[in-house]
C-alpha cells in the first residue's frame, strides 16, 4: 500500500523506452508542462534520448509514466521527464521511476544525480538531499537557453544524490 492509502492491482514493469513509444510518452510528459511541472519535450528530443528513457508499463504494454536521464558531464546527470499518468498518481509509481532512474544512472558511471521538482516529499524520501541550484551552474547555463521558467519558478527546489 503507497502513502496515499491507494493499492495497485495492477502489474507493471520498467522497460527501456521504445520507437513506438514516442507519442505516449509526449503526451504523458506533456500534459504536465502548462502547469510547469515538466518541460515541453519534441519528438526529436524524445527521439534523440530515447535510451535515456525509463517506462513503467502496465500488463498490456501501456505506458503509466516515464523518467529519464539528462547528461551534464561524464559524472553528473539530472532526472527530467518524470511523468505519471494522473489515474495512476499516488501508487508508488513515482519512486519506482526515480529508482530506475538511479540504477540506470549507477550503469553508466555517473556519481551524482540531481532534479528540479515541485515534488519535495517525493525525492526526499528516494534518498536525494536539497541543494541550491547554484551548485549546477551548467544546468542554470543550460535553461537560461533554453527556458528560464525552469529555473525562475521559486516554490521548485533542486534535489541532489551521490551515487558513489
Amino acid at each position: 500500500m503507497s502513502k496515499t492509502g491507494k493499492t495497485s492491482t495492477l502489474s507493471t514493469r520498467i522497460t527501456r523506452a521504445n520507437e513506438t513509444d514516442i507519442p505516449s510518452l509526449l503526451s504523458l510528459n506533456n500534459r504536465y508542462a502548462a502547469a510547469g511541472l515538466t518541460l515541453a519535450r519534441t519528438a526529436e528530443f524524445a527521439a534523440n534520448h530515447l535510451g535515456d528513457y525509463r517506462v513503467l508499463r502496465d500488463a498490456s504494454g501501456g505506458i503509466l509514466g516515464c523518467v529519464s536521464l539528462d547528461e551534464y558531464s561524464p559524472s553528473v546527470a539530472e532526472i527530467i521527464s518524470l511523468a505519471v499518468d494522473q489515474d495512476a498518481h499516488g501508487l508508488g509509481y513515482g519512486r519506482q521511476l526515480i529508482a530506475a532512474g538511479v540504477e540506470l544512472a549507477r550503469t553508466r558511471g555517473y556519481t551524482e544525480l540531481f532534479a528540479v521538482s515541485y515534488s519535495d516529499e517525493l525525492f526526499l524520501s528516494c534518498g536525494f538531499e536539497r541543494m541550491p541550484l547554484s551548485a549546477y551552474p551548467e544546468k542554470i547555463s543550460r535553461y537560461q537557453k533554453v527556458d528560464r521558467t525552469e529555473i525562475e519558478v521559486g516554490e521548485k527546489h533542486c534535489f541532489a544524490r551521490r551515487l558513489a
